[in-house]
């Protein structure tokens, strides 16, 4: 079990004891939040570049140079 360090600003004290099972519960939530967000993100960022490539090679079967794709990608973002 993890510990849990309290301490008094006003007297100084500090105690460490270990974390309580409601404690420890809301650690492994938050945890498991913070991954699943993590997750999230990281696939949303796959797919965007997957669409960016997509994109990209489809523009370029067109006939258009990487820096035209650039500079329109460029232009649509301004």
């Amino acid at each position: 079990m993890a510990d849990v360090i309290e301490v008094n600003c006003a007297t100084g004290e500090v105690v460490t004891r270990p974390m309580t099972a409601d404690e420890l519960a809301a650690q492994e939530a938050s945890a498991a939040q913070a991954q699943a967000e993590a997750d999230a993100k990281a696939q949303a960022t796959a797919q965007a570049q997957a669409a960016l490539a997509s994109t990209n090679a489809k523009l370029m079967s067109l006939g258009l140079t990487q820096d035209d794709i650039n500079n329109l990608l460029n232009a649509a973002k301004a």
